[in-house]
């Protein structure tokens, strides 16, 4: 199971630590939901799933103030007996004593931010559903073009590389060669990114490593893209039939979603990155509404239409 370090969490959502005595460094958090224990003020722990963020909002602190000093420890004691990643006020509410103190007994962290609650949840439930999403690794090239992540795959040696460096050179940008992290943030968007190790290069045979960041600077890189289009490149079969009008999709499955995938053939003269490009912009114009394809499939049937017409006015 996938999993993010408190710390790396406190560190982007500008978190300030209340509770300094307890050491955050070793605490994970293993799920992307966050819960406001509204209930767990009043005493009610069934169903209680202590594994996830709690976050106090302004309705359960002014129902905390009201609570007697007895009630108060009752209720704290409890609540800090599970094991709690750590727990969020909003609005930059400030915790009691009692609340820090029995908190740091029971090594749970106590964080502050300014945000509103509503903010500050939806913030952090979207980045830790990227952070713990299902993750695969391809073997690929994941390319920025005209702001559609285009997936180029292939077999070992086929061009993948040299398509996405003319790519880079044409003013489109690079997330990653040769093996693409791909995450599955919702049932209908896949985020791609690069490991830390591979990032910003590109392998190229007879050449090497060669790191795009330094040749081409920070505008030819990105750090992550949603993946719209698959891209398969593969050798040139003149026993084959390939797709000429694209009435049809075709699709290919990565954990479960399903992303529109072109088979290119390559051959001697043509130009791999042309290709790519317009292929991106056609799947851009698709989803903007306008199909080519459909658009040349009308006017033969409105020609072939007016044809007949004028057939059967010759005839009479």
């Amino acid at each position: 199971m996938a999993t993010v370090k408190l710390t790396a969490f406190v560190e982007k959502m500008k978190l300030e630590n209340l509770t300094p005595e307890v050491n955050i460094s070793k605490i994970k958090i293993s799920q992307p939901d966050i819960n406001r224990p509204a209930l767990q003020m009043t005493g009610f722990f069934e169903h209680f799933d202590a594994t996830r963020l709690q976050v106090i909002g302004f309705v359960e602190y002014t129902y905390m103030e009201t609570l007697s000093d007895e009630r108060k420890k009752e209720i704290y004691e409890e609540l800090m007996s599970y094991d709690i990643p750590a727990v969020v006020f909003c609005r930059e509410l400030q915790p009691d004593a009692l609340f820090k103190q029995i908190a740091t007994e029971h090594k749970v962290p106590v964080l502050s931010t300014k945000k509103s609650t509503s903010g500050f949840m939806a913030e952090a439930i979207r980045w830790l559903n990227v952070k713990l999403a299902p993750c695969i690794s391809v073997h690929g090239v994941l390319v920025d073009v005209y702001g559609e992540g285009v997936l180029i795959t292939g077999e070992s040696g086929i061009g993948k590389s040299e398509a996405a460096l003319e790519l880079i050179k044409r003013g489109h940008r690079l997330v990653t060669d040769d093996v693409v992290e791909i995450r599955k943030v919702s049932d209908d968007t896949l985020i791609g990114t690069a490991p830390d190790v591979t990032k910003h290069l590109i392998e190229l045979r007879g050449i090497g490593i060669v790191d795009v960041k330094a040749l081409y600077g920070a505008c030819a890189v990105k750090d992550t893209s949603n993946i719209d289009l698959a891209i398969r490149l593969e050798d040139w079969d003149k026993d084959k039939e390939y797709d000429r009008l694209g009435l049809e999709e075709t699709y290919t499955e990565y954990l479960g979603n399903k992303v529109v995938c072109h088979t290119i053939p390559i051959r001697p003269g043509r130009n791999l990155a042309l290709i790519c490009e317009s292929a991106a912009v056609n799947h851009r114009q698709k989803k903007m509404g306008y199909n080519a394809a459909q658009e040349l499939y009308t006017r033969v049937q409105n020609s072939l239409a007016k044809r007949r017409d004028e057939n059967e006015d010759e005839d009479e």
